[in-house]
């Protein structure tokens, strides 16, 4: 009996085990199949990076910077978060435009030698064109390029724009050099791999490898037109300047600023090549960058001011809050109010997006624009003049505190004294004189000086006026306001409290 059972659990196991170790026969050379494919795919990324980079590199340039400090200390670039003054050349350039001066840092006294600073660059043509930022020569008196271990030249500065932080500067080897293509941004997909090369720390021909993160940065307020490229790719101060590098071995990006306090955070942003070709062909052509003018204020079309002009809320757009008189938006006929939806047969989404794709078009070219007015949509044509060098701005002093009204504000008649003083000459409107801290009207950036000028899309022209359409709207529970403030107008959206 016991030999029965014994030769049955035999058995079993036999048919158990011999289908196991079968299916273990079977599958061990799949998984060996399958790790293998895989480290050669790796093999493969590997060698096409170190193609890259060995194609790419001996374009790539360190940069040396002299200024002459003289005591000076040096204000913060104007589109930059760091509101206060700091030296930029205690640290790399880098550091001096993204982030400021390391703790300690100290300023330059009176009579100091020059003070260094460095980034990097490529060269773009064989005569020795090189590309990089403005903030890393903007202010340099003497540049010096590093080509290789062996050979540095001192460079020349063709031009700089600071509204885009691109600078080109030139050097004279006396020989053909190598140089890296620009290659099409636009083209550029989330996802796709990358290579950083530049002179982190002063460690040149650096490289570092990651992913398009995003594309179409505009909101980081670097700079007057942005964007930005933003990549996982090291990215540490001494970068600036060096190229952002597509698996076809094209520049398709400058690196030009990180977002984080301690170094490389995994968010670096790059200038578009494309935007970088645009600007580099006018600089080496006539040393300064011309730029398309439309004279229009604008700003984002937010759901709350989509409603109020009676639209869909989910609807893309820029709305116009002010056209310039006699520019080149109201001779074509471009309103204030209106909405612009396209640009040349492109959608339009944010403000930024509109201001940057004008720029790029050259001063008489034709632009064509739908814009969404009443609630049609109409097809306007114009042409573009030159955007002026600046715009000046007007500040004054403001009127006594005076009692808050429900939205925080107290408003006065525009005497001619206060339209004078304010800059509000030969316009029409009730001047705000006392914004209370922490109100609606203080929360969505009205201030002391303001000039009230519309009032759910009907204008006024006294303290009476501005009473009677406010107590009209005040059941609505908000307010649209069409204001001024220091000559740039913008609509505005105001929750009307209860109490």
């Amino acid at each position: 009996m016991n030999k029965q059972l014994d030769s049955g659990l035999v058995r079993t196991i036999r048919s158990m085990v011999l289908p196991f170790v079968l299916c273990i026969g079977f599958v061990a050379p799949v998984f060996s199949a399958q790790g293998q494919n895989s480290l050669q795919t790796l093999r493969e990324i590997g060698d096409t990076f170190t193609q890259i980079a060995e194609k790419a590199s001996p374009a790539v340039v360190g940069i040396k910077v002299e200024v002459e400090s003289q005591g000076q200390i040096f204000e913060g670039t104007p589109g930059s978060p760091f509101g206060s003054p700091f030296d930029p050349f205690g640290d790399d350039f880098f550091d001096f435009f993204f982030r400021g001066p390391s703790p300690g840092g100290s300023r330059p006294q009176s009579g100091q030698q020059p003070r260094m600073a460095q980034g990097s660059g490529f060269i773009i043509s064989k005569d020795g064109d090189i590309l990089t930022n403005d903030h890393v020569v903007g202010k340099a008196s003497k540049i010096t390029v590093k080509l290789t271990e062996q050979q540095e030249v001192e460079a020349k500065l063709v031009g700089s724009d600071p509204e885009t932080d691109l600078a080109v500067i030139k050097v004279d080897s006396g020989k053909d050099l190598a140089t890296l293509q620009l290659g099409d941004s636009d083209k550029l997909k989330v996802g796709q791999w990358v290579l950083a090369i530049g002179s982190p720390f002063g460690l040149s021909h650096t490289v570092t490898a990651g992913i398009i993160s995003a594309k179409g940065r505009s909101d980081i307020h670097l700079t007057t037109y942005e964007d930005f490229i933003q990549t996982d790719a090291a990215i540490n101060p001494g970068n600036s300047g060096g190229p952002l590098i597509n698996l076809d071995g094209e520049a398709v990006g400058i690196n030009t600023a990180i977002i984080g306090s301690t170094g490389n955070v995994g968010i670096g942003l790059a200038i578009p090549a494309n935007m970088a070709k645009a600007v580099y062909e006018q600089l080496v052509k006539g040393g300064k960058v011309v730029r398309g003018f439309l004279g229009v204020s604008i700003q984002d079309l937010t759901p709350d001011l989509a409603k109020s002009f009676g639209i869909k809320e989910e609807t893309r757009g820029v709305l116009v809050s002010e056209v310039t008189k006699n520019s080149p938006a109201d001779n074509a006929g471009l309103k204030q109010g209106d909405i612009v939806i396209e640009l040349n047969d492109q959608a339009i989404q944010k403000a930024s997006e509109l201001q940057y794709r004008v720029s790029v078009l050259k001063p008489g070219t034709k632009a064509n624009l739908v814009v969404l007015r009443d609630n049609q949509h109409k097809s306007i044509s114009v042409t573009l003049g030159e955007r002026p060098e600046s715009r000046p701005t007007v500040t004054g002093p403001v009127s006594e505190p005076e009692p808050a009204t429900r939205l925080g504000i107290e408003v006065q008649d525009l005497t001619d004294d206060l339209a004078q003083r304010f800059g509000y000459k030969g316009q029409s409107g009730v001047i705000v004189t006392q914004v209370t801290p922490g109100s609606v009207a203080a929360e969505n950036g009205i201030t002391p000086g303001t000039l009230i000028v519309e009032v759910n899309r009907q204008a006024v022209v006294n303290t009476r006026d501005f009473q009677k359409r406010m107590i009209e709207v005040a059941k609505e529970g908000s307010v649209l306001l069409l204001v001024n403030m220091q000559g740039h107008s913008r609509y505005v959206v105001l929750k009307i409290p209860k109490n």
